[in-house]
C-alpha cells in the first residue's frame, strides 16, 4: 500500500486498519517472546534474564549549589534538568553564577 491509498481512505477505515495492525503487532510479539523465553530456558539462563530485583546504588545527597533570588526555598543541586525559575532568568540573559549559593566553608578558604 502506498500514501495515496491510505490517503483515499475515510477515518473509519483508517482506524479499523490501525486496529488490525495493532492486534497483528501484539499477536507476532507474544509469540516472538514466548518463543525467546524457550530459547533462554534451554541455555538455562531463564531465571537470570527474568530477575528485576536489582537494587539501584545508594547516592549520597546532594547539596544544593544555586537559589531563587525571588523564593530562597527554590533550589537546585545542579543535576538534572533545568528547574522552571530558572529557564526564563537564563533566557533574560543572566548567568549560572549569579544564582550561586554562597557558603561560609568557600568564604572562609578564600580568605586564607
Amino acid at each position: 500500500m502506498d500514501a495515496a491509498h491510505f490517503n483515499s481512505l475515510s477515518l473509519d477505515e483508517l482506524w479499523m486498519f490501525h486496529q488490525q495492525v495493532t492486534a497483528s503487532l501484539t499477536q507476532k510479539i507474544l509469540v516472538q517472546k514466548a518463543h525467546l523465553e524457550e530459547r533462554l530456558h534451554r541455555i538455562g539462563l531463564a531465571e537470570k534474564a527474568t530477575r528485576f530485583d536489582r537494587k539501584r546504588r545508594p547516592y549520597p545527597p546532594v547539596r544544593p549549589k544555586y537559589r531563587n533570588p525571588k523564593n530562597p526555598a527554590e533550589t537546585w543541586s545542579g543535576r538534572g534538568r533545568l528547574p522552571r525559575w530558572l529557564q526564563p532568568q537564563l533566557r533574560g540573559g543572566r548567568k549560572l553564577d549569579d544564582f550561586l549559593i554562597e557558603r561560609a566553608s568557600v568564604q572562609k578558604r578564600q580568605a586564607n
